[in-house]
């Protein structure tokens, strides 16, 4: 498929927003202003804004412990999302929910969740409550390939082949399971799982956003005209540690010195520049994004925390109801 100039300037733009929103977190946890833990999906931009670009306001996403890019690409409110993280009472969930649990129903985000796994069961109620209405609608949910040795992802695609649900499984496959190779969890490939439910599989490179929205599309417009279930593989790259703070000390060298060869960021910027783009579109865009990142995190700095007597709010139902 051959995106237009504007369609390629348009993902970079979004995948820049979700890295200079991270590097911002970064620098926000590293001083002391995020509370608990933070996992950074730079380096796997491009998967977000791909599988984004087929999705339409409709269509619902769950997400995983790395899902800020998950968040900003289904279009959130950036100003909400960074009062979240920072336990804000202005953030999307009230602060409630922080980074692993950042949610927006009135976007179709379902939310980010922290059990390895969890966002699959409730993407496929989304997927059932979609073939219901009959509207044409999806159901995504991003996952690890960490996640592949868990028993609900083959629950999963079994109930999603049986009841012919419209979800895509999308696998961010780089190639870590917090702390070990992948092929030390997993004895078999995506692609066969996916083989053995019956269930269309695609793989492609997940640090090229052409290639993931191009693929995004294709089965996603399938789902719409017949619901059934697809797997959409990513191979990506995981350029920070598990989590903040992680020293990554288990990894080899060469690998981690050789990660900027695959930033997904470099090579849009170089295919944008081969087709014309000029160097100021560039520094004038970045310049656009840092200002707006800029500006949502000195207006989340600036809200209250919550009332310490809402802390509970919406957690038990009333009694008596």
């Amino acid at each position: 498929m051959t995106w237009s100039q504007a369609q390629l300037e348009a993902f970079y733009r979004g995948m820049q927003q979700i890295r200079l929103s991270e590097l911002a977190l970064q620098k926000l946890f590293a001083d002391g202003q995020v509370p608990g833990f933070l996992h950074l999906s730079i380096g796997q931009e491009a998967v977000a804004v791909g599988v984004s670009h087929a999705l339409g306001p409709e269509d619902t996403v769950s997400s995983n412990h790395r899902g800020h890019g998950h968040t900003l690409a289904k279009g959130v409110d950036p100003e909400g999302f960074f009062a979240e993280i920072l336990g804000r009472a202005t953030g999307l969930c009230k602060g409630r929910g922080g980074s692993m649990h950042v949610a927006d129903l009135g976007r179709g985000m379902l939310g980010a969740n922290g059990i390895v796994g969890a966002g699959l069961p409730i993407t496929a109620g989304s997927a059932l409550a979609h073939r219901l209405r009959g509207r044409g609608q999806v159901a995504v949910v991003y996952f690890g390939d960490g996640a592949l040795a868990e028993g609900v992802v083959h629950e999963c695609l079994n109930i999603a082949a049986l009841w012919a649900l419209p979800m895509l499984f999308v696998c961010e496959n780089n190639g870590w399971s917090e702390f070990s190779p992948t092929e030390r969890q997993l004895a078999t490939t995506l692609e066969r799982l996916a083989g053995a439910f019956s269930i269309r599989y695609r793989a492609v490179d997940g640090n090229r956003v052409e290639e993931v929205a191009a693929a995004a599309q294709d089965l996603v417009g399938a789902m719409r005209e017949l619901p059934a279930p697809a797997v959409l593989e990513c191979a990506t790259t995981r350029v920070r540690g598990h989590f903040e703070g992680d020293r990554q000390d288990y990894r080899d060298p060469a690998e981690l010195a050789g990660l900027g060869a695959r930033d997904p960021i470099v090579h849009l910027r170089a295919l944008l520049a081969a087709q014309g783009t000029a160097p100021d579109w560039f520094a004038l865009t970045d310049a656009e994004i840092g200002r707006e990142v800029d500006a949502a995190v000195a207006a989340a700095l600036a809200a209250p925390v919550p009332d310490i007597d809402d802390y509970l709010a919406d957690v038990y139902s009333p009694k008596g109801a």
